[in-house]
C-alpha cells in the first residue's frame, strides 16, 4: 500500500477521489464514498471519516445524525493515486438500512466479538426495555467489575474440571461481560487488540 498522499490525483472535472472504506478487524468492504481535500484533511484531522456529499454538496460527517461513525485507522492510495483505500474501526451498523455494510451484508461479520461489541455500543446509546445489557449498565462500573471477577472465577474452577464444555461456557460469559465493562468506561475491544500488538511487537 502507498501511504504517501503527497501526489493524490483528484479527479480534474469534480475535485473528487473514490474512497473505499473497509473494516481493519474484519477485512470487509462497508462503503464507497467520495472526498475532496476539505473532506479528507477533516478526516485526518478529527480521526472520524468525512465525505463530499454530491448529493448534498456539502461535507458529511458519517455518523453526524446517527452516531455510526466510522474512527479513522489508516489511509493509503492505490497504484494511480486516483483511489483512497481507508481502514477504520466502524461504531455500530454503516448502511442507514441496519446492515453491516452498504452491500447489505447481514450482521454475520467474520469477528463475532467486533459484532457483539456493537450491539452492546448500541444498547448504551438506545435502551432497550428488559435487556440484560441495559441492567448491566444501569447497575454501574463497580457491580460490572464485581460481574467480571465472579465470571473470572468460575472460568478458573472450571479449567480445573475435567471437560471442556463448562470451561467454554464460562469463558464466554466473561469475554461478554469484559466488553460491557470496557463500554461502560468508554473503551473498546479494538484498543485491547492495540495493547496486544503493542506487547506482542516488543517480544
Amino acid at each position: 500500500m502507498k501511504t504517501d498522499l503527497s501526489q493524490i490525483r483528484y479527479d480534474a472535472g469534480t475535485g473528487l477521489i473514490p474512497a473505499v472504506i473497509q473494516d481493519e478487524m474484519t477485512g470487509k468492504v462497508l462503503m464507497l464514498g467520495y472526498m475532496n481535500r476539505e473532506a479528507l484533511e477533516k478526516t485526518r484531522s478529527t480521526g472520524k471519516v468525512t465525505f463530499f456529499s454530491r448529493s448534498k454538496q456539502r461535507l458529511w460527517t458519517k455518523g453526524e445524525t446517527s452516531g455510526h461513525f466510522l474512527h479513522l485507522r489508516s489511509i493509503a492510495t492505490d497504484c494511480d493515486d486516483d483511489t483512497l483505500l481507508i481502514k477504520v474501526r466502524p461504531e455500530g451498523p454503516v448502511c442507514h438500512e441496519g446492515f453491516d455494510t452498504c452491500f447489505r451484508e447481514i450482521n454475520l461479520s467474520a469477528d463475532f466479538i467486533q459484532e457483539l461489541e456493537n450491539i452492546i455500543r448500541d444498547r448504551k446509546a438506545n435502551p432497550k426495555a428488559g435487556s440484560y445489557t441495559n441492567s448491566l449498565f444501569d447497575s454501574g462500573v463497580q457491580k460490572i467489575a464485581q460481574k467480571v471477577g465472579e465470571e473470572s472465577v468460575e472460568t478458573i474452577l472450571e479449567a480445573q474440571a475435567p471437560g471442556k464444555e463448562a470451561l467454554v461456557y464460562e469463558a464466554s460469559d466473561l469475554v461478554y461481560h469484559l466488553l460491557v465493562l470496557l463500554q461502560a468506561k468508554d473503551s473498546s475491544w479494538g484498543e485491547v487488540i492495540d495493547q496486544l500488538k503493542l506487547k506482542h511487537g516488543a517480544r
